[in-house]
């Protein structure tokens, strides 16, 4: 009776033995069926021809192209000029439909715009719009100075006076309305002066006075010599 118990349980482990490994088989079989061509990593389905035809459920599907030839992949995260579209059939790299961008947030906006290009409101631009500044060093346009309208010009005048001297300068000067959002971005001057000609050369009473001066020391020098 013991002996074949002991019959019985080698049929068994042997049973067992021989399903593990022909599991084992089949896996591996599997594995170097798709690991021979190394676009198949992270597919589901594969072909040999046109690459991966369906992901695992994390990856993205990609659909390269080289020349006349394209071929699916399945990437952790999509390369540049694209971004991660998720959905419930499959998840896929969509192409950013946004001129010069880089990498997009979504179809009609960008987040990180190509070299020599500014990132503003989903856009990319060669410059910043009017009212906005460049942020050089994250490549972004910013709420930029903003500046009310120049006053009239001011009195020409030179060493704080109107009058006596023929050239002065007059000077006009603009508010402030609204600061940068960053303390590194300058503001438009509010000041700006420029040349302008004297209404008066002479100060009034100023040449008269001289012109007496005058005349008192040339009578004066007369009653001298007649004496």
């Amino acid at each position: 009776m013991r002996f074949r118990l002991f019959s019985f349980a080698l049929i068994v482990l042997n049973c067992m033995d021989y399903g593990h490994c022909q599991a084992g088989r089949w896996r591996r079989g599997k594995r170097a069926s798709y690991g021979s061509n190394p676009i198949c990593k992270g597919c589901l389905s594969c072909s040999k021809d046109n690459g991966c035809i369906r992901c695992q459920h994390k990856l993205f599907f990609f659909l390269r192209r080289e020349g006349m030839r394209q071929y699916g992949e399945c990437l952790h995260s999509c390369p540049s000029g694209y971004y991660g579209l998720r959905t419930p059939d499959m998840n896929r790299c969509s192409r950013c439909r946004i001129e010069n961008c880089d990498s997009c947030f979504s179809r009609d906006f960008c987040t990180k715009c190509k070299a020599g290009f500014y990132s503003h409101r989903g856009r990319c631009f060669r410059g910043c719009p009017p009212g906005f500044s460049a942020l050089e060093e994250l490549m972004e346009c910013v709420e930029g100075c903003e500046v009310g309208q120049w006053s009239e010009w001011g009195t020409c005048s030179r060493n704080n006076k109107t009058c006596g001297f023929k050239w002065g300068l007059e000077t006009r000067t603009r508010q402030i309305v609204k600061k940068p959002a960053k303390d590194t971005i300058p503001c438009p001057t509010i000041a700006e002066s420029r040349r302008c000609k004297m209404a008066m050369r002479h100060c009034p009473g100023g040449k008269p006075r001289a012109c007496h001066k005058n005349l008192y020391e040339h009578s004066l020098t007369e009653i001298l010599v007649l004496t």
